[in-house]
């Protein structure tokens, strides 16, 4: 879990298209793929957190 993060900042512009495949375009833009990619952090970071409390009981 602890390379998670350098995945999701990596993988996340490349997930950002869907259908022929994983894509990355010049004209794409850095908007969309910044929100794709906080939305897996905060995705991560919201998993670690819940895993986190349920340890504690």
């Amino acid at each position: 879990m602890k390379y998670a993060l350098p995945l999701v900042l990596f993988a996340a512009p490349a997930l950002a298209h869907t259908g022929e495949g994983a894509h990355l375009h010049p004209h794409d833009g850095a908007s969309w793929l910044v929100t794709v990619a906080v939305l897996g952090i905060a995705a991560l970071a919201g998993h670690m957190v819940l895993k986190r409390v349920r340890s504690r009981k």
